[in-house]
């Protein structure tokens, strides 16, 4: 390695920004399994009936070659049904679907506006992408309609794309939807929600905060199968021939390997426990409501509403203190710091997941209010 690696990572260390790999240990409050679905029993048995039925644990190549299985068609018609779209397209992760779908489909002429606080692999599908591209103010329509609207008058005549999460996953807060929804219309847009942490969560039967846009020309969802859904890969839920146009352009698609066919068979089990099993969904928004409660009787933090709730600090170094004194306690739970959130904003993301109780969020916030005094002071 080299001497500016070697100062690279002492710079990160003093800012308190030096990152490491950690196994999990103590109570669940940082992951994404909303549900509980990635450690359920059901799960498990729908691998293990998979495995029995022959289904590989390889692709063996990407699915323009050998990799197509029957396994990935299966569920790609039964996304597409679950959620109400004209089709679906499965990837190997939410990274790759995001960075496929933008600098794949907005064309060179067209405009992306997006959201300032978007996630990283929308970023990085805009920076591949020959489209124009500029950013609009968190949850701001105007922002977003004023942006198209000086694009426009430099005399560009291309097609506007919006990106936006419907559950931004550092605030935990959602977007107004019908209202960007309603400006793109005005401005013939084409708006692409990124549904990540709301897929399983929110909606009809789990169908996301944008449900009722599914299915639409001007809309493209994208659902991650590895949070709620508890496994992993991406679905791109969209038109037909915007379909077909990513199968021979995306070179993220052409290219990779595809997704384990025994992943596809897990993930449409994943979907069809959203169907039968409404009541993980209730008892999670219970817990949601019980941990705002818990919050607003006993700490500063104002309750996100949503499933991701930030503790923000400000300071990196602080953030870490804070993680390290409820890590002491016994609680698994992470700094979030910059670039991942904007600086000054360095946080605690807690999440409520079905692996958690009552009980345990309840003490959670009491340790929280004890260690956030301590590392205050």
């Amino acid at each position: 390695m080299s001497d500016s690696h070697e100062r690279a990572l002492e710079a990160l260390a003093r800012r308190g920004r030096l990152r490491s790999l950690a196994a999990p240990q103590g109570a669940d409050f940082t992951s994404n399994d909303y549900l509980g679905f990635a450690q359920s029993a059901k799960m498990g048995e729908a691998v293990k009936q998979a495995l029995a039925r022959g289904v590989p644990v390889g692709a063996g190549g990407s699915r323009l070659l050998r990799g197509n299985h029957a396994e990935h068609e299966a569920l790609e018609r039964e996304a597409a049904d679950f959620f109400g779209a004209e089709s679906a397209l499965f990837f190997g992760g939410g990274f790759i679907a995001n960075t496929a779908l933008l600098a794949t489909l907005p064309a060179r002429g067209d405009l992306i506006v997006y959201d300032e606080l978007i996630h990283a692999s929308a970023h990085e599908g805009i920076r591949l992408s020959k489209a124009d591209a500029v950013s609009a103010r968190h949850n701001d329509a105007e922002s977003i309609a004023a942006a198209i609207d000086m694009w426009r008058a430099a005399g560009h005549s291309g097609r506007p794309w919006i990106v936006i999460e419907s559950l931004y996953s550092m605030d935990g807060d959602q977007a107004p939807i019908d209202a960007i929804f309603d400006m793109a219309q005005k401005h013939d847009a084409i708006l692409i929600v990124d549904e990540a942490h709301a897929t399983g969560v929110f909606g009809p039967d789990g169908r996301g905060l944008a449900a009722h846009l599914e299915g639409r020309a001007d809309v493209i969802s994208v659902h991650t199968c590895g949070k709620a859904l508890g496994v992993m890969g991406a679905l791109v839920l969209a038109p037909r021939r915007m379909r077909d146009f990513l199968i021979n352009r995306a070179r993220s698609f052409i290219y990779a390997t595809a997704p384990s066919p025994l992943v596809a068979a897990a993930v449409r089990a994943s979907l069809q426990l959203c169907r039968d099993e409404p009541e993980r969904r209730d008892d999670l928004h219970r817990l949601i409501a019980f941990t705002g409660r818990e919050l607003s009787k006993h700490t500063q933090y104002r309750p996100s509403g949503s499933q991701i709730q930030p503790i923000v600090v400000g300071s990196d170094v602080r953030a870490v203190a804070l993680a390290s004194a409820l890590q002491a306690r016994g609680y698994d739970i992470r700094a979030i710091r910059p670039p991942t959130v904007p600086e000054g904003t360095a946080r605690l993301r807690l999440t409520i997941t079905l692996n958690a109780t009552e009980n345990m969020i309840s003490a959670l916030v009491r340790d929280l209010a004890c260690a956030d005094a301590e590392t205050a002071a």
